[in-house]
């Protein structure tokens, strides 16, 4: 008895008790022991991490990805906080050959399985008892691990090729028919070929990415859920805590979506290459609410038309009768347009030339009575990466086609003072077209955005190298892939507000449900955000937390 009364009083049981019933006796509460219950919370130790499980999952194309759950010790008990599920990002182009396609499958498996075992291994042991609001701590742990991981395949590789020229010395004593790699022979076109690509830089070599580097990512990700979580606050508020350093935004600003509405197939009968996606952005003056409806009816009015398209001309004198008109094409459009949406989640259809989608949206949004330019506008993402003849040493935009890098740039200038409604373009050239960057942004900066995704490096290298090494433009699109952590958003994004560029937050091609990349851009104050279209579950799912978020300010009354 003497033992538990020191006990007790070393850890003044006795007056907090006392304190307890003294603060809720005028109260009386319905729920007395709950509410003693959440009295006595305030005086438990902190939430530490206990344990981290990986899962091999299907992404929303069907492709396996990563989950991470996060396990904490609560009140003396284990504790599933949250989980979250990684996109896997791929960098094959649309276009690659089916060995290609296979190969990246392979790659795609073991960099997951790699994670998987790294996540309920290594990362389980070395964060352990740590806070899961200590993000910063965590980052620095989750970084120095992938650095030693990096380090490791390095010198795996260095050890094979030491071995591979010991086994080409040895063979190469005898004469051999076949030329060796590197040599001038065997290329009865190369003089053309070499010609052609004298006349654009090569293309620089393709970031490798390290087998299982996606746990780096999913795990500081799902810490930054569970510090959330743990500090009863959404993840949007505590990502904006973490960048500003614990001090509390006044107010906070909604990301502007770009909905991507059109995605234009590259395969015959369609001639049109240059235009992946075409993507709708809502005027500022529209809450979020009124501008995804906006779109949502320019959507239905688009599927109308893509089909019927020989009504197409005719289709104008439908805009007196909106109302019903949208009432009555709903009904039929879903199970047609089913067909044909993209895994961008989007209307798919094939174009003959560069203006044709542009005035099918034109005609879409006159039929509603909405102009483009003031109730709505036009971004364009181009993917001109993809379009490279290395052989022409120009861009094919339509099929048989083929422009060079400075044609390229007056092309977009005459599209741009045809179709002021466009106010960005995303990777309109390669990066390595550093030039004509720097000529597109003379000619265009000042009436349109002009974004690097493919065109911009990597984010972790953009991080080191403390400085946009992407050529001259508005901004980046930043995607949370790989070893991307918490951490590096939060620094890279201030350094790209501190440069003047503005921030999108963009989703990959594998996206899965989780809507994580939201409450990243809000909490970001990232300019754009870029998620996709308005269909498949794993996109819409990130438009209704957008939806929540703005609901959520405005009730709070700290939306700008």
């Amino acid at each position: 008895r003497q033992e538990a009364a020191e006990y007790y009083r070393d850890h003044r049981v006795p007056q907090r008790m006392e304190e307890a019933l003294n603060a809720l006796f005028p109260l009386r509460p319905a729920d007395l022991y709950g509410e003693l219950a959440n009295y006595f919370s305030n005086f438990s130790k902190a939430p530490v991490i206990c344990k981290l499980v990986g899962r091999k999952v299907i992404d929303g194309v069907g492709q396996p990805t990563l989950e991470v759950e996060i396990y904490c010790t609560v009140k003396n008990y284990e504790k599933r906080i949250c989980s979250t599920v990684m996109s896997f990002h791929s960098q094959i182009p649309e276009n690659a050959l089916p060995e290609t396609n296979e190969a990246d499958e392979k790659e795609r498996n073991d960099s997951v399985n790699t994670a998987v075992e790294w996540v309920s291994d290594s990362l389980n042991t070395m964060l352990r008892d740590l806070k899961p609001t200590d993000q910063c701590k965590v980052d620095e742990m989750l970084g120095e691990y992938f650095t030693k991981q990096a380090e490791f395949k390095k010198e795996i590789e260095k050890q094979e090729e030491e071995a591979a020229e010991v086994t080409l010395a040895l063979t190469s004593c005898t004469p051999s028919a076949t030329a060796l790699p590197g040599g001038k022979k065997a290329a009865k076109p190369g003089r053309k070929v070499s010609a052609a690509e004298r006349m654009i830089p090569p293309a620089e070599p393709v970031e490798s990415v390290l087998c299982g580097s996606l746990a780096i990512g999913a795990t500081s990700l799902a810490i930054a859920k569970a510090g959330a979580t743990i500090s009863r606050i959404p993840l949007y508020l505590h990502i904006a805590l973490l960048k500003h350093g614990q001090d509390l935004p006044k107010e906070m600003t909604l990301p502007l979506p770009m909905v991507t509405l059109l995605n234009c197939e590259k395969i015959p009968p369609a001639k049109l290459k240059l235009m992946k996606e075409v993507m709708l952005i809502p005027p500022v003056q529209l809450s979020l609410k009124q501008g995804i409806e906006r779109v949502l009816d320019i959507q239905k009015e688009m599927t109308r038309l893509l089909e019927s398209p020989g009504k197409v001309q005719s289709s104008p004198r439908l805009a007196d009768s909106k109302k019903g008109k949208a009432h009555n094409t709903g009904k039929k459009a879903p199970p047609r347009a089913l067909k044909r949406i993209s895994h961008l989640g989007c209307l798919i259809t094939g174009c003959d030339n560069l203006e044709q989608p542009l005035l099918l949206m034109q005609t879409a949004c006159n039929n509603l009575g909405l102009e483009l330019g003031t109730d709505m506008y036009l971004a364009i993402n181009c993917a001109a990466h993809e379009l490279m003849d290395y052989v022409k040493g120009k861009y094919e935009i339509l099929t048989g086609m083929f422009k060079s890098p400075d044609e390229m740039v007056d092309m977009y200038v005459e599209l741009i003072n045809k179709f002021p409604f466009i106010i960005a373009l995303i990777d309109p050239l390669r990066k390595e077209d550093r030039q004509q960057w720097n000529n597109i942004c003379c000619a265009l900066g000042s009436k349109c955005y002009l974004i690097a995704e493919d065109a911009a490096t990597c984010i972790s290298k953009l991080k080191s190298d403390q400085k946009i090494n992407i050529p001259t433009c508005s901004g980046v699109v930043l995607k949370y892939i790989n070893q991307t952590k918490v951490s590096d958003l939060t620094e890279l994004t201030g350094l790209l507000d501190g440069q003047r560029h503005i921030t999108i937050l963009g989703s990959p091609d594998g996206e899965s449900s989780d809507d994580s990349l939201v409450d990243l851009a809000v909490g970001l104050g990232a300019r754009f955000i870029k998620l996709g279209g308005l269909s498949r579950g794993e996109r819409v799912t990130k438009y209704n937390r957008l939806l929540a978020i703005e609901e959520e300010l405005a009730k709070n009354r700290t939306l700008r």
